[in-house]
């Protein structure tokens, strides 16, 4: 089955066809580094690593670009107001580069702890200021950008389809606008390629037009193009960025270049906080630091999985409690796998599991080819996981190669694709940092404990030993050769 993907340009679900067979260059908007990153990064950049992760997983060579911003996003993302990144400098009262250093290294804290693999590429705006101003002298050679009062804008009414990503209609964006009417444009709509730096203004550079820096839209066309082509196959970002920075990037990229920009543009939705949009500018977003004190990261990120990347989800302290019970439940069938691999020496099974994992897998990549429906695929993980546990709490032991096959199985997709299943979270052989290595030596000792009590005949102790654990959630399991142990589900 071919994959398919949601095209925003097309409006439709297309089978994705890459311009060069067997390899993918995706682009996709990174974040703007001037505080920590919060629950809505998560969405977005969750998403994106897994689409990274799966076509990899299908035998594609991806180089994914993720730029870092860290000039020229505008308070209001318009072309008004303050740059984001220089106003939280002069708050905390240090150099905007001071500042960039800071936020970055948290972001890649949260975005490693999240699981998420670094993209290949992470260029930032501030250091690919002469390709932008390439670019604005390229657009004002084409006729397609203007100079006014240093600043340059693109000249929107002279591009016949701008508007075709979002559906927005020029006439439509005049009257609807919201914003106040600048003067040095000649539509409302036309947005900055380049703007003038007032005196006060930090984060500014010499250019033909006058000292200043580049607009917002113009980073990404510039980085996108430098690594990956002036077409390359997809490009991702969050819906809100659908208008106007990437109809923006659209508009100024082809009448560049007189070619078809990104051939597929993939959105996802957005966190929500009791049905409103989760922002920094509404004061109601969480960061991911915050969060991590009471979840686990992975917690979030199975969070994030269990709505397909299109949709919003709502974010609770009750849905990740449920998430992860959830993500808990399949990790305790994992280590209860892996602890039953160590002592198996059955025979059995080995042709039948095999056609059932052929079946598991088929259906998880079918999900997962029907625009990276990763609630699915997580569901064809928990529909194993109830034959894995009705397979372990039979007495007889399973072959070992059986064991071993599905332990293969949860590895590649659970953790391969997925990722959420690490060494960490289900190894008992990694190291005595791992908390869960250090909880089960601590549940095994007390079981040593209870059974050399019962050799003693100290009943009473043991079964206080025994009635503790299962308070804990310890479940022992007394069989004729041996004493086994399991988490309560």
């Amino acid at each position: 089955m071919a994959l398919k993907i949601y095209n925003t340009l097309t409006r439709e679900r297309e089978t994705f066809v890459p311009i060069k067979e067997g390899r993918v260059g995706i682009y996709v908007c990174g974040p703007t580094v001037y505080d920590h990153p919060h629950i809505g990064h998560a969405k977005s950049y969750v998403s994106f690593d897994i689409v990274v992760r799966y076509l990899r997983h299908l035998g594609y060579k991806v180089r994914y670009v993720q730029n870092i911003t860290d000039v020229g996003h505008l308070t209001d993302n318009a072309d008004a107001g303050e740059d984001k990144i220089e106003k939280r400098a002069k708050l905390e009262q240090v150099e905007p580069m001071e500042l960039v250093e800071m936020y970055m290294r948290s972001y890649y804290e949260d975005m490693d702890a999240l699981n998420n693999i670094r993209a290949d590429i992470s260029p930032r705006a501030t250091g690919h200021i002469p390709e932008q101003i390439d670019l604005v002298s390229t657009l004002i050679d084409k006729g397609f950008a203007y100079e006014s009062n240093q600043s340059v804008y693109f000249n929107v009414a002279k591009l016949e389809d701008y508007g075709k990503l979002s559906g927005r209609k020029l006439d439509e964006q005049e009257s609807g606008a919201r914003i106040e009417v600048n003067p040095e444009k000649k539509h409302p709509a036309d947005f900055a390629l380049w703007k003038k730096a007032g005196s006060d203004h930090i984060m500014k550079w010499n250019s033909p037009w006058g000292v200043g820096f580049p607009g917002w839209h113009l980073e990404c066309s510039v980085m996108s193009m430098k690594y990956l082509g002036e077409t390359f196959d997809i490009h991702g970002g969050g819906i809100e960025n659908v208008f106007p920075h990437h109809e923006c990037e659209i508009a100024q990229s082809e009448t560049a270049n007189g070619c078809s920009f990104a051939r597929y543009w993939m959105h996802n939705n957005m966190v929500t906080v009791e049905g409103q949009k989760m922002g920094k500018s509404l004061g109601n977003f969480v960061t991911l630091k915050d969060a991590f004190k009471k979840f686990s990261p992975l917690t979030i990120r199975f969070f994030v999985l269990n709505t397909h990347y299109s949709s919003p989800i709502n974010y609770s302290d009750e849905a990740l409690e449920a998430a992860d019970t959830g993500l808990e439940r399949l990790l305790n069938t994992i280590r209860s796998l892996r602890e039953r691999m160590e002592s198996s020496s059955g025979t059995e099974g080995q042709e039948i599991w095999k056609t059932k994992l052929e079946g598991y897998k088929n259906t998880f990549e079918e999900a997962m080819n029907e625009d990276f429906n990763t609630a699915e695929a997580l569901a064809v993980l928990f529909n194993l996981s109830k034959e894995v546990n009705g397979l372990l709490s039979m007495d007889e032991d399973a072959s070992e190669g059986v064991l071993s096959e599905i332990d293969s199985f949860y590895r590649t997709y659970g953790g391969d694709v997925l990722g959420i299943i690490t060494e960490k979270t289900v190894s008992h052989d990694s190291d005595g940092a791992d908390v869960y290595k250090m909880e089960d030596d601590l549940i095994k000792t007390l079981i040593d404990t209870r059974n050399d009590l019962r050799d003693s005949k100290q009943w009473e102790l043991a079964d206080k030993v025994r009635d503790r654990l299962s308070e804990l959630g310890i479940i022992i399991e007394d069989k004729k050769d041996k004493v086994a142990w399991r988490k309560k589900k």
